[in-house]
């Protein structure tokens, strides 16, 4: 067994803890809590006392039974957390117990303990409450990777995301402000346009009004955008193509809409075009840490500094998970999503 630190004795950290852990796929109503043992880090891993955790999509999927779990992943869901690190795994050189951090998981956020790969621990930044700490990792290291990384955005650049109020969208829209991107979302209503304008949107194009192609190339002039990040798939795919200027990238990160899709080959020859995507989730921990020191040396200073904040649209208790689930499927949120553990 790995030797571990702690900030107190052993047996002030308990045997067991309060966690979603679901007994099969199904509704919300699945999310109960129930009593499972805390889980012990392993080398180069740390446990957090978890204060709060983010609400994702993929959790919602996972619920479902539609999502495929990576081996070795915990069945309790949730992909992120903050809180304070209360025992080291063996290996572990940069943290000390007591550090308040907020990480990646592979999963087990829903419980009042987890572990996590130090190398995907970030520090929760000065004067930012866990709640919001909590709705940062899983949505800055997936369009970190994405929209920067295999989009290679950069800036003057033209972008185009879907779901432009959802904890991608608007974590999308508030980097995009950070380095000089033009980026355009699409929301299901004028409402939530307007929402996405107020967080920092260049346009927002309400999808269930008007042809969100044919806008797209209305508002760059007729020259398309250099980047698509996209949520939907499906018949959303030959759409996004048509968006696309010469040499566009085009970054599939989920298929709310299907997983299949019919593309115009020609389209993407004539025009040199680029079709990629990922999923965060299965990698390995050494790309994960790659992607957490990235955000530390070049995202995390503007929190500390003010020119970015957290977009916390909503709490909700532990034990009220299925109501977090129930919210979010109802799409009423600007922001993320979040489960408060401990006060």
């Amino acid at each position: 067994m790995a030797s571990l630190a702690t900030s107190q004795p052993a047996d002030r950290i308990p045997a067991v803890m309060r966690a979603i852990d679901p007994p099969g796929p199904g509704g919300p109503e699945v999310l109960e809590l129930h009593e499972r043992p805390v889980p012990t880090p392993g080398p180069g891993e740390v446990l957090i006392s978890v204060h709060a955790a983010g609400v994702n999509r993929p959790d919602i999927l996972q619920r479902l039974g539609l999502y495929p779990m990576p081996p070795g992943a915990p069945s309790i869901p949730g992909l992120e957390v903050a809180g304070e690190v209360v025992a080291l795994g063996e290996g572990v050189t940069r943290l000390r117990v007591g550090d308040p951090v907020t990480a990646l998981v592979l999963g087990g956020g829903y419980a009042e303990y987890a572990v996590a790969p130090e190398g995907t621990c970030l520090p929760v930044p000065p004067g930012m409450r866990f709640a919001e700490a909590a709705g940062l990792p899983e949505t800055y290291f997936t369009v970190w990777a994405n929209l920067f990384g295999l989009g290679q955005a950069k800036a003057g650049d033209w972008v185009l995301v879907h779901g432009g109020t959802s904890g991608i969208g608007t974590t999308a829209i508030d980097l995009a402000r950070l380095f000089d991107l033009r980026i355009i979302v699409t929301c299901g209503s004028e409402a939530k346009c307007a929402a996405a304008r107020t967080v920092g949107a260049t346009h927002a194009i309400d999808y269930n009004a008007r042809d969100f192609a044919a806008e797209v190339r209305e508002l760059t002039g007729g020259r398309g955008v250099d980047v698509v990040l996209d949520m939907v798939g499906g018949d959303y795919v030959p759409r996004n193509l048509v968006c696309l200027a010469e040499g566009g990238r085009h970054v599939s990160i989920a298929f709310q809409r299907g997983a299949r899709a019919e593309v115009d080959i020609g389209l993407v020859m004539r025009r040199r075009l680029v079709l990629t995507g990922s999923m965060l989730r299965p990698r390995d921990v050494a790309f994960k840490a790659k992607v957490a020191q990235e955000l530390l040396e070049k995202v995390w200073p503007a929190f500390a500094d003010g020119r970015l904040k957290a977009r916390l649209d909503k709490t909700f208790p532990l034990a009220e998970a299925a109501a977090a689930h129930r919210y979010m499927e109802s799409g009423r949120h600007v922001g993320k999503i979040v489960l408060v553990v401990r006060d």
